[in-house]
């Protein structure tokens, strides 16, 4: 018993360096959120907020349309995660539940595109999408990729352990149809699921930068990231109003996760174990 004690206060004490060194680089982002950039340049370096925030606000906003850029961000992330828990949650289902020919098959080929990276696509996508039209539309952002392996793959884990299959019988039994059952009584159990994909998602496309890069050329819609990296000038670069411009894009991240935390890590750990 007093090896278990000490081993657990020794763990709890790993775990808290660990958290504060993941909590560090943020704390430090907001304190200099509140400096000028000569203030940020001092050694040491200064570990409280100070004063300059009002000034950063205004030469942030002087640079940068942030609310247009927020509103943008929060249009293309929303739309992709929800079209992406839904199709990848219908999907998942399909393959856990229904029995068709070559299903197995399907499956192993949709598990191989995970392997393949982003980047070595990118040409051939950037085609397809240029042929459609939707060069400066949001549309490439949303649609291509709200069907994704890794999105099918969790959801099909989740319904495989978590998912009886007498519930889905009793339903047939009382008469729902195949929609009834999914949005009534299957979905309801998924929320655990849904949580935690919705937040990688939601993290993911918020933060992407590289197709909105090439796919957006008007400033009017340009994503957080493309904004901030407009900060950055040859000519010199307010650091101050550029970490103020990095808090406000964090903070809804930090938000999103903090209320959907309890949900994220249930759905982590769901099925784990199985009994």
């Amino acid at each position: 018993m007093h090896k278990l004690t000490v081993g657990k206060v020794i763990l709890y004490i790993v775990l808290c360096i660990i958290a504060l060194v993941m909590i560090i680089p943020f704390y430090m982002m907001f304190v200099m959120s509140t400096l000028t950039t000569n203030e940020i340049y001092t050694f040491p370096p200064r570990l409280w907020f100070g004063g300059s925030l009002i000034r950063n606000f205004t030469a942030m906003n002087a640079q940068i349309d942030i609310l247009r850029a927020f509103g943008n961000s929060c249009m293309v992330t929303i739309s992709y995660t929800v079209l992406c828990l839904l199709f990848c949650s219908m999907g998942g289902y399909a393959f856990a539940t229904y029995d068709f020919p070559g299903r197995n098959k399907l499956f192993g080929l949709l598990l191989a595109t995970m392997m393949i990276p982003f980047t070595a696509g990118i040409i051939p996508w950037f085609m397809m999408m240029s042929r459609m039209g939707w060069i400066n539309t949001y549309w490439a952002l949303i649609i291509p990729g709200c069907a994704n392996a890794f999105g099918i793959f969790w959801m099909r884990q989740y319904c495989q352990n978590n998912v009886p299959v007498s519930l889905r019988e009793a339903a047939k039994i009382d008469g729902c149809s195949e929609w009834t059952i999914f949005f009534r009584v299957i979905a309801p159990i998924l929320i655990p699921a849904y949580s935690a994909l919705g937040i990688m998602q939601f993290v993911n496309t918020w933060n992407d930068f590289m197709q909105p890069l090439l796919i957006l050329r008007r400033a009017s819609m340009q994503t957080l990231p493309l904004v901030l990296k407009t900060m950055v000038s040859d000519r010199g670069t307010d650091y101050g109003a550029m970490m103020l411009a990095s808090t406000c894009a964090v903070l809804p991240l930090l938000i999103v996760f903090l209320c959907a935390s309890k949900f994220f890590m249930s759905g982590l750990t769901a099925g784990a174990v199985k009994e």
